[in-house]
């Protein structure tokens, strides 16, 4: 069974997708970018872009009652290599300890022609 997790007050998907299910104590995480509930982009710069896109993550982590703390994997997908320090800074502070796996890849383009984008994958138990 699937349960889509569907915020009132997250950023409306821009395409045929569900923000998040959750099947049998594992939320999978669509690709997150900056934008906000009301519609608005948030890409003034890298950290203000990344902060919106952690913000949305917890969004529906919250829904679904969880935190950060049970992600267990992440992908972000960079529009150039050259954002990657700046990204970890800020994708950092949302982590103790324990960060979840991930991996980091460049990618031709994104949505909207944003410069970052994060999905993931937690655990509740």
């Amino acid at each position: 069974m699937k349960t889509p997790i569907l915020p009132p007050d997250s950023a409306k998907p821009i395409a045929p997708y569900t923000p998040a299910i959750l099947s049998n104590g594992t939320l999978y995480l669509s690709g997150q970018i900056a934008l906000d509930g009301k519609g608005e982009l948030h890409t003034g710069d890298i950290a203000t872009e990344t902060r919106q896109v952690m913000e949305n993550l917890g969004n529906l982590l919250k829904a679904a009652d969880m935190g950060y703390e049970h992600l267990v994997k992440i992908t972000i997908l960079l529009s150039d290599m050259s954002l990657y320090a700046a990204v970890n800074e800020v994708y950092g502070s949302y982590f103790g300890d324990v960060p979840p796996a991930r991996e980091a890849y460049a990618v031709k383009g994104l949505p909207r022609g944003v410069n970052v984008e994060i999905s993931g994958i937690a655990v509740k138990g």
